[in-house]
Order: structure tokens, then sequence, then C-alpha cells
């Protein structure tokens, strides 16, 4: 028999806000966390801004030799998983050990330790040093991501990284879902953490050419998904980490209960290494799939997070695969992107979706999608612009795309 599978906890970093609430203000009332990159020289780069977190001091979550060892997106994680442990009354100190078997350890990551590796090798070429660090292979590995989160706390359940592009975060929450359904283990610690904020990786972009480089003045207005104007994403860092668990377990120790996760589903276009195929089928297909699994029809979808970027192609077709995902009740809809708020934190973006997602869902409030001035024709929904909207939410569904044709979406039931 399959269980039930709800969050139970919520822990955050974004560039909007440190912590669940600070960034639950932010999104309802549309706030930007886009600035200008201050971590290192962008002279030579067209890009200059970034979701950059800018208060967030490292050494409260780790220790100083420590950090020398691994990626920024350590204690990044570390953060926002201690965040969302206190939020479901989870204390792992006083855990048993038998209790910290049951819990697994899931994290979404795209670039993974990358920033790490740049600067390792940056040191080298440059003589700054005579050898890179003994932790370039292991950190580079990214999956020591998901160790450092298990040893910080002592979980002895499986630990694993996820890492499929954008839609990594977006897996990983399905990956744990399934390790609950299926009665494998009762707690996952589970959720997407990425900080590709690192000169390779914009050099990187740069040449891809789907980063903007048009508002480099007015950062705030840089991520403009849907908008006619867009002319690519903002690259931003951040960590959104949940407690997922088996619903009778969440109950019979009175865990606070944020939403069922109820249907997942995901696809491959076979078609490109970085474009999307522009009928939105499969995307769209995604979505049914995911919308079959937790029993529910178009109609019953009151709110969609999307996965957004703000480049033109993107969301001109996320747009079309909603309307075949959904139907006419597309135009019915209130939708809304959180990467105008935030910018690309890559792999972890689809846990920031889901965080956004379930704070709607408590405060009966949509985030809006911000810098939406003049809609594309092509795009024509309803975005939610501007401003957040008061609305009640049963089921909402979560959408993300990822390079390499991927497509993965949630759907999240109040309970």
């Amino acid at each position: 028999m399959l269980r039930r599978a709800v969050i139970t906890g919520l822990g955050v970093v974004s560039p909007n806000g440190i912590g669940k609430a600070a960034f639950c203000r932010a999104i309802l009332d549309g706030k930007s966390g886009v600035k200008p990159i201050t971590r290192f020289d962008t002279s030579e780069l067209p890009t200059k801004i970034a979701g950059e977190i800018q208060d967030f001091n490292e050494l409260d979550w780790i220790d100083a030799l420590d950090r020398k060892h691994v990626s920024r997106a350590v204690p990044l994680a570390i953060a926002a998983s201690t965040e969302a442990l206190a939020d479901a009354g989870i204390d792992a100190q006083k855990l048993s050990l038998d209790q910290k078997r049951e819990i697994g350890v899931v994290l979404g990551t795209g670039g993974g330790a990358y920033d790490f590796t740049d600067h390792q090798y940056e040191l080298y070429y440059a003589g700054k040093v005579k050898q890179v660090s003994l932790f370039t292979i292991p950190s580079g590995t990214m999956g020591t991501m998901a160790s450092e989160i298990s040893m910080k706390f002592g979980f002895r359940g499986l630990s694993h990284i996820i890492t499929t592009g954008c839609t990594s975060s977006t897996d990983a929450l399905a990956y744990a879902f399934r390790q609950v359904q299926l009665g494998v283990l009762p707690v996952m610690l589970v959720g997407g953490t990425d900080a590709p904020l690192a000169f390779g990786i914009m050099k990187g972009f740069a040449l891809l050419k789907i980063m903007t480089d048009s508002w480099n003045h007015t950062p705030e207005r840089g991520s403009r998904p849907f908008n006619l104007d867009r002319d690519g994403f903002v690259i931003a860092e951040g960590s959104w980490m949940f407690v997922v668990e088996e619903y009778e377990h969440a109950r019979a120790r009175g865990a606070p209960i944020y939403a069922e996760i109820a249907g997942y589903g995901s696809t491959c276009e076979a078609f490109h290494r970085v474009r999307l195929e522009e009928c939105g089928e499969e995307p769209a297909r995604a979505i049914q799939i995911a919308m079959r699994e937790a029993g529910i029809s178009a109609g019953n979808v009151q709110y969609v997070n999307l996965h957004g970027t703000s480049t033109q192609l993107n969301d001109r077709i996320e747009t079309r695969a909603l309307k075949l995902a959904l139907n006419g009740h597309a135009y019915k809809v209130p939708m809304s992107a959180l990467k105008s708020q935030i910018g690309h934190p890559q792999g972890a973006c689809g846990a920031a979706g889901v965080a956004a997602t379930l704070i709607a869902m408590k405060h009966r409030q949509l985030p809006p999608t911000i810098n939406l001035e003049k809609p594309d024709p092509d795009c024509d929904l309803d975005y939610v612009p501007d401003a957040g909207r008061k609305i009640e939410i049963e089921h909402a569904v979560c959408n993300c795309i990822a390079f390499g044709s991927k497509n993965s979406a949630l759907v999240l039931r109040k309970i």
C-alpha cells in the first residue's frame, strides 16, 4: 500500500530574504533580490548583476577550516536545513541512532560545487598556490554536498544528490516523495541548493547568450519573465530545504503540515542539448502525468508556479505547454514566476518554487510576477502581474524545465 508524503518543515536562504519569515514577506510583497555582483570582478563580463545573497555569514554555519574545503553551497544548505528541521519540530541532537537511521538526505543541485573548483584552479593558474586543494576532487563529485548535510546532523539514511539541470530540486523532491510513498524511509530532508556565482559559470552562460545584459544599472528590473523586452535570465544562488514525511508518522508526533505531495511527472523531449522543442508537448505531458497521479483534472488546479526564466524562447514555450496541459482552464488559473523576484538559482529553482507555493497556500495569497510591464502577445495567460492576490489553493502545480530537454512537475495538495 502506498503511503502519503507530506511537507512538515521549510527552511530558506534566498537573495530576497534569509529565513522563512523574511522570504515570505519578500515574495508576497514582490521584493526583488537582484543586485550588482560584489563577490568578484565583473569588468570582463557583459552581465554584472545576480540574485546574490550579500548578508549571509557562512561562518555562522560552518567553521573557518571546513569552509576552506567546500563550496559556498554547503553552508547555504546547512543553514536552510537547520531551519527546516526546527520548523518540523525535529531536534537532531535528541534523536537516537535508530531514529537517525530513518532519516535520509536528498539534495538537488545544478552547478554543485563548481565555485570551489573554479576558485582552486584560478589560484593555481594565477601562480598563487603550488597545488590545488586536496578536496578539489571530493568536492567536485557533488555527492559530498549531501554527505556534508548528513554528517552535520548525523542522519544515516540514504544520502543522495540529484543533478538534472534546472529540474534538479523538483526531481529531488520527487525522489524523496517516492522513498516515503514506498515505505523505504519515514522522513527525508530534501531540497535544492546552488551557488553558481563564479566567473567561469557566468562566462559560459555569456557565450550561450541567455543571460540579460541590459539591466546592469537597474538590477531589480533585470528579471522580466513574459515581458515583451525580456532578453535573458539573471543568475542566482540560494537554498530551499524541506522535511518530507510519511503522513501518519507526522500526525503521530503532532508535526505541522504544509501540504501533501500528490503527484509527479517527468518527461524528456530528446531534442537538443540546450534548446527547447517549440511545440511544448513534453512539458505539457509532464504536468498531465503529475495531475493524473494526483487524481485531479485541469479544473482542480487553482495555481501554477512557473519556471519563467525570462528568456524569449522558454517563456513562450512554457506558456504554450500550459495551454496544452490545462486546455481552456489555462486562461482561468493564476500563475506566477518567482524568478522575477530572485533570479534563476539553477538547480535549486524548483525547490524555490515549491517554497513559494507552500507560502501561498498557507497565507492564501499569491506572489506576484514583477517587472511584467508590457506582456509578450505570445504570453497571454494570467501571470499575476505587479501585486499579490488573495486566493484559496487546494491544488497547485509547480513546473520546471531544464537543459537536455528535461521537464518535471509536482502537484501539491493542501491538507
